[in-house]
């Protein structure tokens, strides 16, 4: 109906309406194995048949915190809605009790004789009924004071069930208000603004082959202390046997800065060296596909500089979201006297020459680089010729 209209051209509305039908053939081939870390950082677990439930209830707190927003503003709800109903409720005994709802007993101090209508004092003025606790229960807890009710010294019960109330009240105030805050400035976001490259590239460098990956920081407030570590997870055999089906390796890497800290003032890019000790040695480019069980996790940690909280920020490259043969191009640049980082070429690559082996490989037969054309002029450009570029800047997959 758009495209009838001119809205939208009708080739765009018949590509929408071609991929949003379902082909199981499609689906079935492009069958992928299960991410352990997703794309956001959360990890895909699920935890089933837990029989002690009760070890989530002896830390209270953190059990609040961790619930979803829409549980936690039902409780936060609640909590104060079930301690004004239920001091409500005392209240009115109170008053029942002492015969401030009685009606007979107020006409008979009001007739002449009976004594004046000073001569009877209530626990609690102005009560009269349900209701009228209920809105003496809410002044008392969140201190409002209309004025118009108000406690006198004839019941010492009373008197006692007003200090309770205000310490419960203090108490689920703390309580409540604490875990909004700490779900509000919770570590993870953070780490909504530290980025990675959607896809990590292996391509030569120093003579080597390297697993690289961009990592950035979009806010001006550093990560103080941050160190970066990176795993392999795959499924594993034992020499007797055993299965192991997350089996988690650590890999070294050489950043720019040495060791595992990294200085995240502006994106850098992670280099893990491939060699006789990495757990992807034996990796070729016919390895990169949906189908290989093969995956690296990405975690980056840090203290925020402006509140003092350790963040932690992690995602993971699948075997066909690394792209071998390609590096990442720059976007950090000098201009006016100050650095500019050009984030819409963030994880843009270029190809370069790459064997097409293994490191295994390479190590073995050196001779392969001697084939390889290491610095291509198309790579060089001078501001006073313009040159065609030999090989072309993609955007990243979507």
């Amino acid at each position: 109906m758009l495209s009838r209209k001119g809205i939208i051209p009708e080739e765009y509305v018949l590509t929408r309406l071609a991929e949003d039908v379902p082909d199981p053939s499609r689906y079935r081939a492009r069958e992928r194995r299960a991410r352990f870390v997703g794309k956001n950082g959360a990890c895909n677990v699920a935890h089933k048949n837990i029989r002690e439930q009760g070890r989530f209830l002896q830390d209270v707190f953190t059990t609040l915190v961790d619930l979803k927003w829409p549980h936690t503003l039902l409780i936060f709800t609640m909590s104060f809605l079930c301690s004004w109903l239920l001091f409500a409720m005392v209240w009115w005994l109170i008053a029942f009790a002492h015969g401030d709802l009685d009606q007979s007993t107020r006409q008979l101090h009001l007739q002449p004789g009976g004594g004046g209508a000073e001569d009877f004092v209530p626990c609690v003025t102005d009560i009269r009924s349900f209701t009228s606790a209920f809105l003496f229960s809410i002044e008392v807890q969140v201190t409002i004071g209309f004025g118009g009710r108000m406690m006198t010294e004839e019941c010492p019960a009373a008197i006692l069930i007003l200090i309770v109330q205000n310490i419960v009240g203090l108490v689920i105030n703390a309580i409540m208000l604490g875990c909004i805050f700490m779900k509000t400035a919770q570590a993870h976001r953070r780490a909504e603004t530290l980025i990675f490259s959607k896809h990590a590239v292996i391509a030569l460098r120093q003579g080597k082959l390297c697993f690289m990956l961009r990592v950035g920081d979009l806010r001006k407030s550093m990560i103080i202390s941050a160190t970066i570590r990176m795993q392999v997870v795959r499924k594993t055999a034992s020499p007797e046997g055993e299965v192991v089906p997350l089996h988690q390796i650590d890999i070294q890497m050489e950043n720019p800065v040495g060791g595992n800290s990294i200085f995240l003032v502006s994106p850098l890019i992670i280099c893990h060296v491939i060699d006789r000790n990495s757990p992807l040695y034996d990796v070729a480019p016919d390895n990169l596909h949906h189908h290989e069980d093969l995956e690296v996790i990405v975690i980056l940690e840090g203290v925020v500089e402006t509140t003092g909280i350790t963040t932690q920020a992690r995602t993971s490259y699948l075997a066909d979201e690394i792209l071998w043969g390609q590096r990442f191009v720059p976007i950090v640049t000098e201009e006016d006297g100050q650095y500019s980082v050009d984030y819409s070429k963030f994880g843009n690559t270029v190809k370069v020459p790459t064997p097409s082996c293994t490191a295994r490989q390479l190590e073995e037969n050196q001779s392969i680089l001697d084939s390889i054309s290491l610095s291509p002029r198309g790579t060089i450009r001078k501001r006073s010729v313009r040159l065609k570029p030999m090989f072309c800047i993609s955007d990243e997959p979507s």
